[in-house]
C-alpha cells in the first residue's frame, strides 16, 4: 500500500484529525469565509501549488550556460569570444540587450566598452619595440597588446593584471595600461600573460559575474552553498528551496518568510536587532536617580534605593522623592502612598507617561517575539528530526516493519510539513505584530486562524515525533502500522491544506473578515469562550449550535462548515476542499 492510497483511506476516519468521535456542533465557528467565486480560485491555488518558477544551477551548469551565451553572441555578431564576453558583462549578460545596442549603432556600443574597431597603434609583426611602462627595448614575440594596439611587454602585462586580479573583481573591467586609452582587456590577453594562480582567479571571477551581474539569476545566500538560482519572475510565489534544503525568499534573500510581506521582514529583523529595545528596556525596567540621574534597574524588594558612589543619594523607589521625607505620613518606610494618590489622581509626570508606555510595548513585543523565537527552534528541532529520520530511522524502520523504505515516505512527507509548517507559524507572529491595533476584527479573525493552526500543527508534530517512536522501538512487524500510517498520511494532508488557507488568507490581507459571516462567526466563538491566541478550540455545545447550524445550512450564508475540519465551503460543493469530506 502506497502513501496515496493511505492518503484516501485517511479521508473516511472520522478522528484522525479531530483526536475524538463526538459530534460537536460548535465546531463551526469560525471557518475561512468564502464567496462564490472561490471554486475556482482554489483550483487556481492547487494547481500552482506544486509549480517550480526557478531553476537550480551547479557550477557546471553555471559554466555551460555561460558558454553557451558566448557562442551565440560570437556567432551572430561575427566577433571573437574574448569580445563577446565583454560585451555580455557590460550588459549583464543579457543577449537580448546587446543584440538590440549593437544593430542599432555598432560603433557607439564599441567605444562604449572599449572593443575599437581600429587600432590606435599598429602592432608590428617583427622587430623590437619599446615597453610603454618599463621603457625597455623587447622583441615583437615577448610584447603584447589590447584591441588598441599600444604595445607592453609581458612581463609589466604580468604585473599590471596580476596586481588588478588580487584587488578583486573589478578586474573583469581592465582597461588598456596606456592613460589616454580605454580599450578592454579581454579574457586572451589575460590567459597569454597571467600566472596560473591568477588565471584561476579570473576565472572564479569571470564565471561569478554570470550570476552577480544577471538580474535573473542569485546565488543561494545559505552560509557555503555552491548553488545558484536563476527565477522566472512575475509567476508564482518568491520561495525558493535550493537543494541544499535553504529555503530563502527571491525577493529580499532573507530566510523564506510566507505569508509576510519583505518590508514586514525587514521591519521585524531591523527590530530585533535595533537598540531602540534595549532603550525601551531601560525605560521600562529601570528609573533615573532624581540627583545624578543615571539609570537604577531594582534588583530587591525593598522600596529604599541608595545610589551608587559617587552620588550616594537616598531615595524612595515608588515617588522618586528623598527618602530622608519619608515616614508614618507617608505609610512607614515601607509603604510609600503619595505615587498612589497621585496615580489616583491623574497626577503622572512625562517620564512616568513614557516609562509606562516603554513597559506596554515591551511586553507586547516580547510576547510575539518569544513565541516567533520558539517557533524557530521548533523548526530547527525538527530540520534535524527529518536529517535523522531519512538518515538512520528509516532504514531501521523498514526492516523492523518489512516494508521497504519506498512505502515510508509519507513518514517523511510528513516530517518536511512540520517543518515548512514551523516556518509559517513562526511568521504569522511578525505578522500579528504589525497588525494595527484598531481593526478588532481583523484581530480576533487572525488570533483564531492562528491558533487553530497551531493546534493542528502540534497533532501533527506529536504524532510523528511520539506515536511514531513505538514502531521505531518495536522488534517485530506491528499490526496497527497501517492505521498510524493512514493517521499520519491524513493528518499531513489536512495541516497542509489548512497552512495552505492560512497563508493565502494573509496574503489577501484577512479581506474576508468583513463579510456577513466572518463577523458573525468571530462574535459567536468569542462569546462563547473560544480561546484562540493559545490554540484551543473552543467547544461551546449549548450556546453556539443555532448559529452554527445556520452557518452550514441556513440560506443566509453562502457556504457551509465542514463537520470534520470546520472549513467553510462553497454552496456549490459537495466535498470539503480542506480535508475532502463528504458534506
Amino acid at each position: 500500500m502506497d502513501s496515496e492510497d493511505d492518503m484516501h483511506d485517511a479521508e473516511s476516519n472520522e478522528d484522525f484529525y479531530s483526536g475524538d468521535t463526538s459530534d460537536d456542533n460548535g465546531d463551526g465557528d469560525y471557518d475561512f469565509v468564502v464567496d462564490q467565486e472561490t471554486d475556482d480560485d482554489s483550483d487556481e491555488f492547487s494547481s500552482r501549488r506544486h509549480q517550480q518558477n526557478y531553476s537550480i544551477l551547479s557550477e557546471a551548469d553555471i559554466r555551460q550556460r555561460q558558454e553557451d551565451d558566448i557562442s551565440r553572441v560570437s556567432n551572430v555578431l561575427s566577433i571573437s569570444r574574448g569580445e563577446a564576453g565583454v560585451l555580455l558583462r557590460h550588459y549583464n549578460w543579457s543577449i537580448s540587450k546587446v543584440h538590440d545596442e549593437w544593430f542599432a549603432d555598432e560603433e557607439k556600443v564599441r567605444n562604449t566598452v572599449g572593443l575599437l574597431s581600429k587600432p590606435v597603434v599598429k602592432f608590428p609583426c617583427a622587430g623590437e619595440m619599446n615597453c610603454g611602462i618599463c621603457f625597455d627595448t623587447f622583441p615583437c614575440e615577448a610584447m603584447s597588446a589590447a584591441f588598441c594596439g599600444h604595445p607592453f611587454c609581458n612581463l609589466c602585462w604580468s604585473g599590471y593584471v596580476g596586481t588588478a586580479i588580487n584587488d578583486g573583481p573589478g578586474c573583469l573591467g581592465l582597461r588598456c595600461p596606456d592613460p589616454s586609452c580605454s580599450a578592454a582587456v579581454c579574457e586572451d590577453i589575460i590567459n597569454a600573460v597571467a600566472s596560473e594562480e591568477d588565471k584561476e582567479k579570473y576565472a572564479r571571477y569571470f564565471l561569478r559575474s554570470y550570476i552577480e551581474d544577471n538580474r535573473k539569476a542569485k546565488w543561494c545566500p545559505a552560509p557555503g552553498c555552491e548553488y545558484a538560482v536563476e527565477f522566472a519572475a512575475g509567476s508564482g510565489t518568491y520561495d525558493v528551496n535550493c537543494n541544499c534544503s535553504y529555503s530563502f525568499c527571491w525577493n529580499c534573500t532573507e530566510e523564506a518568510h510566507r505569508p509576510v510581506d519583505c518590508s514586514t521582514v525587514a521591519k521585524w529583523i531591523l527590530k530585533n536587532t535595533a537598540e531602540s529595545e534595549n532603550m525601551n528596556w531601560i525605560l521600562a525596567n529601570s528609573k533615573p536617580c532624581p540627583k545624578c540621574k543615571r539609570p537604577i534597574e531594582k534588583n530587591q524588594g525593598c522600596m529604599h534605593i541608595t545610589c551608587t558612589p559617587p552620588c550616594k543619594f537616598e531615595f524612595c523607589w515608588l515617588c522618586l522623592g528623598a527618602w530622608s521625607e519619608h515616614g508614618e505620613k507617608t505609610g512607614g518606610f515601607y509603604a510609600c502612598n503619595r505615587y498612589e494618590t497621585a496615580k489616583q489622581e491623574g497626577v503622572y509626570d512625562e517620564a512616568e507617561r513614557r516609562r509606562e508606555m516603554a513597559k506596554n510595548s515591551l511586553e507586547r513585543y516580547t510576547h510575539y517575539y518569544e513565541r516567533w523565537a520558539t517557533n524557530q527552534s521548533s523548526r530547527q528541532k525538527a530540520l534535524g528530526d527529518l536529517q535523522l529520520m531519512q538518515d538512520v530511522h528509516l532504514e531501521k524502520l523498514s526492516d523492523s516493519q518489512c516494508q521497504p523504505e519506498s512505502q515510508l515516505k509519507f513518514i517523511i512527507e510528513a516530517w518536511q510539513q512540520i517543518v515548512e509548517c514551523r516556518r509559517v507559524l513562526k511568521w504569522t507572529y511578525a505578522y500579528g505584530y504589525y497588525l494595527p491595533e484598531y481593526e478588532h476584527a481583523k484581530r480576533q479573525f487572525f488570533e483564531y486562524l492562528q491558533g487553530e493552526a497551531e493546534a493542528g500543527l502540534e497533532r501533527l508534530h506529536q504524532c510523528a515525533e511520539k506515536e511514531l517512536q513505538v514502531y521505531l522501538n518495536a522488534e517485530r512487524p506491528s499490526s496497527d502500522f497501517n492505521d498510524f500510517r493512514t493517521k499520519l498520511a491524513g493528518l499531513t494532508s489536512v495541516t497542509r491544506n489548512y497552512f495552505e488557507n492560512l497563508v493565502r488568507a494573509l496574503e489577501n490581507g484577512l479581506s474576508d473578515v468583513n463579510s456577513l459571516g466572518a463577523c458573525s462567526r468571530s462574535t459567536s466563538s468569542k462569546g462563547n469562550g473560544g480561546g484562540s491566541s493559545k490554540g484551543k478550540v473552543g467547544k461551546g455545545k449549548s450556546s453556539s449550535s443555532k448559529s452554527s447550524g445556520a452557518g452550514k445550512n441556513g440560506d443566509d450564508f453562502p457556504h457551509w462548515s465542514c463537520d470534520h475540519c470546520t472549513y467553510a465551503n462553497p454552496k456549490s460543493a459537495s466535498v470539503c476542499q480542506m480535508c475532502h469530506q463528504r458534506r
